[in-house]
């Protein structure tokens, strides 16, 4: 009986002490999780691009790695810096107007007093705004401040972030450089948790989804987002920075991004020559319907999930880890979405043969 109980305490001990040591490591990493899982997700999704370079330049991987996280670092932070240079200047300089009340709103645009029911009180407005800007917003400068303050905490963790997503680009890379022992790395867990045979099955199910919600989703929603906001920069559109990033969280919940792209545009025909405003709406237009085209190329198996799970991802990522986590949870939740379905087809035959044997 001595033997028994100390057999016990000293496997309670030991589990006690691993336990601690697990949640140890676990505090240790918190801060890159989210770093990390990004870095895999782009590496999944450019996986095959890497294996295409590799066969055209015959370079070995660890230096075809090392120069496509080169090229994508160039691709995609150059207008990124452009777009968040412009909210953060937007932000700041309304922020510091509010602060000293010293706001100064500029004389209203030629044209806006052309728009439909609406242009003469806009125009009347504004240019009693511009004239007298404490009298026409001194009742709203509370809620105004309170608003910019937000959206100025907003801006500076858009600011992490985008410093995080280089890190997570660079990680990437050297996931993309030893490829092989990554993989190999999520089929020895997955097999310890599930056997041999459906860890390798839901290793595969897991790239596959991965690479497919990157390229359809995420790939389309940064892709639409960078081309708007581009567009809003060139036509001078005010707070092109924000109006980017809202594109962008919409096309990511998959919501049509026509709606915010469709009303600039007829904006840009009061404020702008008409011929100008033609090529930017036409631009609007590709640029909206983009989605409808590559979507059905890029999603080659498709991901069939509820619009429903990626808006609760994406949003509910974005409220726990910032602007990574937004992008982390839309996969995140998807993946968590299919490997749960494909769980239930594989147990409903199964509950279907022992309802039988029972009958």
């Amino acid at each position: 009986m001595d033997n028994q109980n100390s057999t016990l305490i000293d496997s309670a001990i030991k589990i006690t002490i691993i336990a601690l040591l697990a949640l140890w490591c676990f505090k240790i990493a918190a801060p890159f999780i989210n770093l990390i899982l990004w870095a895999g997700i782009i590496a999944i999704g450019l996986y095959p691009v890497q294996l295409w370079i590799e066969n055209k330049t015959k370079l070995s991987s660890g230096r075809t790695a090392l120069l496509l996280t080169i090229l994508v670092l160039t691709v995609l932070l150059v207008p990124t810096f452009i777009l968040s240079g412009a909210l953060v200047q937007n932000v700041q300089n309304l922020s510091s107007q509010l602060s000293g009340n010293t706001i100064a709103i500029p004389p209203p645009v030629a044209g806006v007093e052309k728009i439909p029911l609406v242009g003469a009180q806009m125009a009347a407005f504004w240019q009693h705004a511009h004239e007298d800007p404490q009298a026409a917003l001194g009742p709203l400068t509370p809620q105004v401040k309170l608003l910019a303050g937000k959206v100025l905490k907003i801006t500076t963790g858009f600011g992490l972030g985008i410093l995080g997503f280089i890190f997570s680009i660079i990680i990437a890379g050297l996931f993309m450089a030893s490829a092989s022992g990554a993989k190999g790395a999520v089929v020895a867990i997955l097999t310890r948790l599930a056997g041999a045979k459906r860890g390798l099955e839901l290793t595969n199910l897991s790239i596959s989804t991965v690479k497919s919600v990157v390229t359809g989703i995420l790939g389309i929603a940064v892709m639409q987002a960078v081309l708007s906001g581009l567009g809003f920069v060139v036509m001078d559109i005010p707070v092109a920075g924000l109006l980017a990033f809202v594109c962008l969280i919409m096309a990511i919940v998959q919501i049509d991004i026509l709606l915010i792209l469709i009303p600039i545009s007829i904006y840009t025909f009061y404020v702008s020559e008409t011929w100008v405003a033609i090529i930017f709406l036409i631009w609007n237009l590709a640029v909206g319907l983009s989605n409808n085209v590559l979507k059905p190329i890029l999603l080659a198996k498709g991901v069939d999930v509820p619009m429903p799970i990626i808006f609760i991802g994406a949003i509910g990522g974005m409220i726990l880890s910032g602007i990574i986590g937004l992008f982390v949870g839309a996969v995140v939740m998807v993946l968590g979405y299919t490997l749960f379905s494909d769980w239930l087809k594989q147990s409903v035959p199964a509950e279907k043969s022992q309802g039988q044997l029972a009958d």
